[in-house]
């Protein structure tokens, strides 16, 4: 999922665990609510993950906490969650709503822009250095060349779109 070019927002609830959790780490964006937990019991169970966590889940937290949590059943929710990558969002209402309201969000983009972003940043992850920024060069390129993005980069330059502000509190 992480590679394909239509944006996955994930709506979390409850236990995210096991292949929960492998699941929901292939998501573009999580989103949790107060109920959420996260855990990775493989090892206590005499089990290996085998959904792509050793890829995705360590690429999100880290290796030493993915295997603190195979090896303890260290179990991660609420503040603590996001704070290591778990999620990028946490709600006291309902996840669905929130993850709506981002998936809403994200259709205002041009296609080809969400397309860019859900797939080139992941592939570019795995590139050297020289050869990510030759990509990212292309990929902005023809990017650029959406007939509705210069339009919107016009209004940009004529000051004439919404200006970006700062969440209110």
């Amino acid at each position: 999922m992480e590679y394909g070019g239509v944006p996955i927002i994930a709506a979390l609830t409850g236990a995210v665990v096991g292949g929960g959790l492998e699941l929901a780490s292939a998501a573009h964006i999580r989103v949790t609510d107060a109920s959420t937990y996260f855990a990775l019991p493989e090892g206590q169970r005499g089990l290996f993950t085998g959904g792509g966590a050793t890829n995705r889940v360590a690429h999100l937290i880290g290796k030493a906490r993915m295997i603190d949590m195979m090896l303890t059943g260290r179990v991660y929710q609420g503040q603590e969650a996001i704070d290591i990558g778990l999620a990028q969002y946490r709600v006291e209402g309902s996840s669905f709503d929130k993850a709506m309201e981002l998936a809403c969000r994200a259709a205002e983009n041009l296609p080809l822009t969400n397309f860019a972003i859900c797939s080139a940043i992941s592939h570019m992850q795995n590139m050297s250095p020289l050869d990510a920024a030759y990509a990212e060069s292309v990929v902005a390129g023809v990017v650029k060349t959406q007939p509705d993005a210069r339009a919107r980069l016009e209004a940009f330059g004529g000051k004439t779109t919404v200006r970006i502000r700062p969440n209110s509190e």
